[in-house]
């Protein structure tokens, strides 16, 4: 409701900058204005009007108002859910090349033919690329069989390729991604994850050590780095947290000493090459194994300790987070519970015109309605609580995986 004297200048101005205003305000609601205020706004200037009223059209439009905000703040939702996807995928380090590195050698291993690289107009061969991004899936046996389901194209059942980057398959029908959940992926992982995870003793086709030649500006003498997998469990011994660790160290003069820093140790780590130093090094390596294999495992029991140290902050600010989350669920669960059992609208324009078993149905989810909305504070409670329990005494476990020597590359003929 406004407010003003009409005739003076100031005062008109005043109130075409509040109409304006007031448009551009309905504008985003409903996206026209004319029917709305269009009318008060000129009798206003001639002077038959003193007041712009716009609370009718206002209430008429909350319906919409509410409609919009939803949709901005679920546009939020999604891109905050964006970010988190791709910090966890450089964490990971999840990128297409290294979930196609997966697949091939888990082809290997289950004695599969390998991906094929395959010609597409636009994506290969393109001199802007370095390596081929597309890939024939060829002829699998047993269940691998299954991974070509969905390859077919649904109008002329040509078999289509595999890409592994999301960004190639966007808008283009004519290729398959291969993503995380893709059969052909779950399978892989299952096979590697089995491999890693086998019993002593039995037949391995995955070696647990692997040497690796690095330039020589990046180690000075030979070095060993031992991978584990870290598992944390919460007071109801469920999973929190997992993840790859890996600790090591330069071995000088057959003494092992851990590198100055894990910056120190990823450096090393990703410079290293596909190739394989002389069979007369790997034969020095395996003697000097024995002599190493206690400092390195320490190195580990020390990367454990200060790894779980580190998360416990992070463990905490989730179990912050999930009680926050789902005390808003519940409460925003509450209000609209509430506020459609205050609101007479559905009483009084729908139930006069029922039948009498639709009106006792009516009655009935009401009443079911009241009962919900009496269960939820203590519901609350119980979760909130139930999720501080879950995340009560963390405990790490952890695992040996596999063992890594990295050989400077002046060394790995010798």
């Amino acid at each position: 409701m406004i407010d003003t004297k009409v005739g003076d200048l100031d005062a008109d101005l005043e109130f075409l900058m509040r109409a304006v205003r007031k448009v551009e305000s309905i504008r985003e609601d409903l996206g026209k204005v004319g029917p709305v205020i269009a009318d008060q706004v000129q009798e206003a200037m001639l002077g038959r009007r003193s007041r712009l009223d716009t609370k009718q059209s206002e209430a008429e439009s909350e319906p919409v108002r509410k409609l919009f905000k939803f949709e901005r703040d679920l546009a939020k939702q999604i891109k905050a859910l964006t970010d988190k996807l791709h910090e966890t995928k450089r964490e990971l380090r999840l990128d297409p090349e290294n979930v196609r590195q997966v697949v091939e050698v888990a082809l290997e291993l289950a004695g599969q033919p390998g991906l094929e690289e395959a010609k597409l107009p636009g994506l290969w061969p393109d001199p802007k690329r370095k390596t081929c991004p597309v890939f024939r899936l060829p002829a699998l046996s047993g269940s691998w069989e299954s991974c070509a389901d969905g390859l077919a194209d649904p109008y002329d059942q040509k078999i289509r390729p595999l890409v592994f980057d999301h960004n190639l398959s966007k808008g283009n029908p004519n290729v398959v991604l291969v993503h995380l959940n893709h059969r052909l992926v779950q399978m892989s992982l299952r096979l590697l994850r089995a491999e890693v995870w086998s019993p002593e003793g039995q037949k391995k086709k995955l070696n647990r050590v692997t040497a690796r030649v690095v330039p020589d500006s990046a180690l000075q003498h030979l070095a060993v780095v031992a991978h584990a997998r870290l598992v944390v469990i919460g007071g109801d011994s469920q999973r929190l947290h997992e993840e790859i660790i890996s600790a090591g160290g330069e071995i000088r003069e057959g003494r092992f000493s851990r590198f100055g820093s894990f910056k120190e140790m990823q450096a090393a780590l990703s410079v290293a090459t596909s190739e394989e130093p002389s069979e007369g090094v790997k034969r020095k390596l395996l003697d000097l194994w024995p002599r190493t294999a206690d400092a390195i495992h320490q190195a580990l029991d020390t990367r454990t300790r200060d790894r779980t140290d580190g998360l416990k902050k992070m463990l905490a600010e989730r179990s912050d987070k999930e009680a926050a989350d789902i005390t808003t669920i519940l409460t925003e669960l509450e209000t609209a519970i509430r506020d459609q059992l205050n609101d007479p609208f559905y009483r009084e324009n729908f139930l006069p015109g029922f039948a009498p078993a639709e009106q006792e149905q009516f009655e009935r989810n009401v009443d079911a309605l009241r009962r919900r909305l009496g269960e939820i504070p203590n519901e609350v409670k119980k979760e909130s609580e139930a999720i501080r329990a879950r995340f009560t005494a963390p405990q790490a476990r952890m695992f040996p995986v596999a063992v890594t020597f990295l050989v400077p590359k002046r060394m790995s003929q010798t």
